[in-house]
């Protein structure tokens, strides 16, 4: 490690400066980096309305259903760190183009699978595939565009981009489904993955490859926490099934923990490690990991929940519940435009601070009139100001991630914060499942029991789990109360390994 890379950014010089490469086409690279995260988005909520018909025409047993969408969150949560330092090291652009390329290909073999575990696998591939493809964009943001209103715009534009594609993926997916078949919610990503892979190659300017420099990749490092990663996931969304004491669990749990305590104990001692520890001194991207955390813990799981609700106990089709998450969806841009104004003139601390406090309302609303939710207006003040609360703190915990990290580690620090936010969603809906599931199998324990009750109960435990999203934002409105009204962030001086 040269003497170059221990001086503060403004005072290097050569390559060690590492000036961001020049953006020739700033509309088309913003609309390209947008269509990433909005293909994430869609990916992520697409295929719900869809499983029933895939169990059917696959024969999937539910419990092996349910790997549909846990091969995609254990591949995605587990290959982050690696997606995201793999961008730092090899360019970003040319992960943009890789990871698209794979997404498309994996989205074009679920399509055609036959089999299960074809399904699953490709299901898995596409997961990688996004974890490619999540920290380059980021990454890519937090270094073409100068702080400021600059990147405040992107991050705004990126966010609204997330936003429609949750709202495209909850309808699209029951359209198609109901349309034209199952195959189609996995091969309606084709046409966008692969033009937008190519394009990327004119409109997207060359990113340094740090690589060339230093030739070392921590491969050890990168075996951990990949396997560490993947099983913690596992563990967390197996849980629920297996049972928090089954052996199969407290296994998956125990390794998980050995491989990431194996991780650290490398990135100590390796002269390039995957993920430089002094990185999570950062303050800026300590609290962004646990906002992530939390916000997917709440947020993330509200498909799950309203969808399961509307189709469970309303009786709602699928096409009907896809709808009925449309006006929160639309309305969740507001806040994401709220956040861009408000972060120009006062600080991310209070636009996060307003943007869970929204939330937290939105929230206990939802929770309290769940019951009456036959009709839809009922449900409408709580998801108008809920969603102006998670588009706000959407993009405000977005911001925090990009402080204080140099541009060519950019990628990796989006890795950390997007890992953090895939266990966190992971761990929300473990949590808030068995909330869920207590009223039903309290109802079961005391005996036989009527259709009508068994419904009534699931109805309670919906709401209980509603309930918990509630308490989940109120802790991270304290959280950010915490941070302080000037938090010092302490940067990261760049380095090349």
């Amino acid at each position: 490690m040269d003497h170059a890379n221990n001086l503060p950014p403004r005072q290097q010089t050569g390559a060690a400066a590492t000036a961001p490469p020049r953006l020739n086409y700033p509309r088309a690279a913003l609309a390209l980096l947008s269509l990433a995260q909005l293909m994430i988005a869609l990916d992520a909520t697409i295929v719900f309305v869809a499983l029933d018909a895939m169990g059917h025409h696959l024969q999937l047993a539910p419990h092996h259903l349910q790997w549909v969408i846990s091969g995609y969150s254990v591949a995605f949560g587990g290959c982050l760190l690696l997606g995201g330092r793999c961008a730092d090291l090899l360019g970003q652009r040319r992960m943009y183009v890789l990871a698209m390329a794979l997404f498309g290909l994996a989205s074009l073999a679920g399509g055609f699978a036959t089999e299960a575990w074809l399904l699953i696998a490709a299901r898995a591939a596409q997961g990688v595939g996004a974890a490619l493809l999540f920290p380059a964009t980021l990454a890519m943001i937090n270094t073409l565009y100068r702080p400021g209103a600059e990147r405040n715009r992107a991050l705004a534009v990126w966010s609204m981009a997330s936003a429609a594609g949750l709202a495209a993926g909850a309808l699209l997916g029951g359209v198609l489904t109901q349309w034209l078949g199952w195959n189609w919610v996995l091969w309606v990503l084709v046409p966008v993955a692969w033009p937008c892979a190519l394009a990327a190659l004119r409109y997207l300017p060359a990113m340094p490859s740090v690589l060339r420099q230093q030739r070392r990749f921590d491969v050890a490092g990168c075996i951990s926490v990949t396997l560490g990663s993947s099983l913690l996931v596992t563990g967390l969304v197996q849980g629920p099934e297996w049972g928090w004491l089954d052996a199969r669990t407290l296994a998956v749990l125990l390794v998980a923990g050995l491989a990431l305590a194996a991780f650290f104990a490398i990135e100590k001692r390796v002269a390039a490690p995957l993920m430089p520890l002094a990185m999570l001194k950062v303050r800026g991207l300590q609290q962004a990991m646990l906002l992530t955390l939390l916000f997917m813990s709440c947020y993330g799981v509200q498909y799950y929940f309203l969808g399961l609700y509307f189709q469970q106990v309303l009786g709602w089709s699928p096409l009907q519940a896809g709808l009925a998450f449309v006006l929160p969806t639309i309305v969740c841009t507001a806040g994401i435009r709220w956040a861009e104004r408000g972060l120009a003139r006062r600080s991310a601390r209070t636009v996060l601070m307003a943007g869970w406090a929204a939330g937290l309302l939105g929230l206990v609303w939802t929770a309290a009139v769940l019951p009456l939710a036959g009709n839809y207006w009922w449900l409408v003040p709580g998801f108008i100001v809920m969603s102006i609360g998670q588009g706000a703190s959407w993009t405000g915990m977005w911001v925090l991630v990009g402080e204080g990290i140099a541009p060519q580690q950019q990628g990796v620090a989006s890795g950390v914060a997007a890992t953090a936010q895939q266990v966190g969603a992971a761990l929300g809906l473990a949590v808030l499942v068995m909330v869920a599931a207590r009223p039903v199998a309290q109802l079961r324990a005391a005996g036989e029991v009527s259709a009508q009750a068994l419904g009534q109960a699931n109805a309670l435990g919906l709401q209980h789990a509603e309930w918990g999203t509630a308490v989940i934002a109120l802790v991270a409105l304290l959280v950010c109360a915490a941070m302080g009204r000037k938090p010092q962030l302490k940067a990261l001086k760049p380095q090349t390994c």
